[in-house]
């Protein structure tokens, strides 16, 4: 069984946020796989399951708020006992380029709260993130403010590009492997 995680804030407040590229990903990877999610309160989650015999998964959007992510995410992987070379975590990623897609096997938080919890709530960094470039802001605007704002115009435009990217690399790691996908997505090609 393996697992995709899409991290963010719950609520309205935050849905169509930079911060919030991850559960927007991984919801769209629902639709496409046309399964629905269900809410688990033992997990903290909402939750999906993909039937797919060959390549079984739990998608996962966690209902607590982003700096606490790994608290839902520990609860998932220890009741499926999923390891965690099985994980992927979706997430926004502030140091890279506007729609910038990069897949890693493993690696440090890089300052993302989510990525932190999820690293301090399973003891281990080695689980496969698939980062999400949102850009950064501009010199004087507030980092946490930017993180947590609506995509502008331009942004939005090109959004939906982004978002079928991720959902493809999703599903490539899901049924191929990281190695595959790491050799077709790192290397900045499009689709």
């Amino acid at each position: 069984m393996k697992l995709i995680v899409g991290l963010g804030n719950p609520g309205l407040k935050y849905k169509n946020t930079r911060h919030n590229i991850g559960y927007i990903v991984v919801t769209e990877l629902a639709k496409e796989c046309s399964i629905k999610f269900k809410r688990s309160y033992l997990t903290n989650c909402l939750l999906a399951q993909a039937s797919n015999e060959s390549a079984p998964a739990i998608l996962a959007l966690p209902l607590t708020f982003m700096n606490l992510s790994g608290r839902a995410v520990a609860r998932i992987v220890k009741r499926n006992q999923i390891d965690p070379e099985d994980i992927l975590v979706v997430c926004d990623d502030i140091d890279s380029a506007f729609g910038k897609l990069r897949i890693r096997p493993s690696g440090s938080d890089a300052g993302h709260q989510g990525l932190r919890s999820i690293i301090d709530a399973l003891a281990t960094s080695d689980f496969a993130r698939l980062k999400i470039g949102i850009g950064r802001p501009n010199n004087k605007e507030d980092v946490a403010r930017y993180v947590l704002s609506d995509f502008n115009r331009d942004e939005k435009i090109l959004l939906t590009e982004i978002i079928a990217n991720a959902v493809t690399c999703s599903k490539m790691w899901l049924e191929d492997g990281l190695a595959k996908t790491m050799n077709k997505f790192n290397e900045g090609k499009r689709q």
